[in-house]
């Protein structure tokens, strides 16, 4: 009985963590969008992309990235999204500020 609930509880893990990982690494579009007044640079570790003010930018089939993301401000401190995002999250870049939302159900 013990080996038959362990096996279970370890199934249970196993699929847990493999939930996460397989939802990152879809090829979908990655969102950015830049509220702020100023043009801003994103490094999400392998692109470097120029966001103009008021604008937007998806990298195309990019996927996740592959660690933190870093948006660069022209006259603020630089502000590092904690990685991998993923296309279900569209980073979205204010005022100085740069946050990580769900992208919209009817977005997909």
């Amino acid at each position: 009985m013990n080996s038959a609930r362990r096996l279970v509880t370890g199934g249970l893990i196993g699929a847990v963590l493999t939930v996460p990982l397989t939802g990152c690494s879809d090829r979908g579009d990655l969102s950015i969008s830049n509220d702020s007044p100023d043009d801003v640079t994103v490094v999400t570790g392998d692109e470097e992309v120029t966001v103009d003010a008021g604008g937007g930018v998806a990298l195309l089939d990019y996927g996740c990235t592959p660690g933190d993301v870093t948006v660069r401000f022209a006259s603020r401190p630089e502000v590092v999204l904690p990685g991998p995002v993923c296309p279900d999250q569209r980073i979205v870049v204010g005022d100085g500020t740069a946050a990580l939302e769900p992208v919209p159900a009817n977005a997909t």
